[in-house]
């Protein structure tokens, strides 16, 4: 089962940013102006890197 879809906190509430989901696999990321496009999926490895990059690099 897929985890529902959310926005970064960071995007304050505008619909300029990308959501994602979350599985035991990895996650989806997609665009919020244009869902219909479809979405990009990462290996649970490629994102947690991703991620933890993201934090320490703020």
């Amino acid at each position: 089962m897929q985890a529902e879809w959310h926005k970064s906190s960071y995007s304050g509430g505008t619909n300029d940013c990308v959501e994602a989901r979350e599985s035991a696999h990895g996650a989806d990321v997609r665009d919020t102006q244009h869902r219909e496009a479809g979405h990009l999926s990462f290996p649970i490895a490629e994102w947690t890197t991703l991620v933890g990059d993201l934090r320490t690099n703020r």
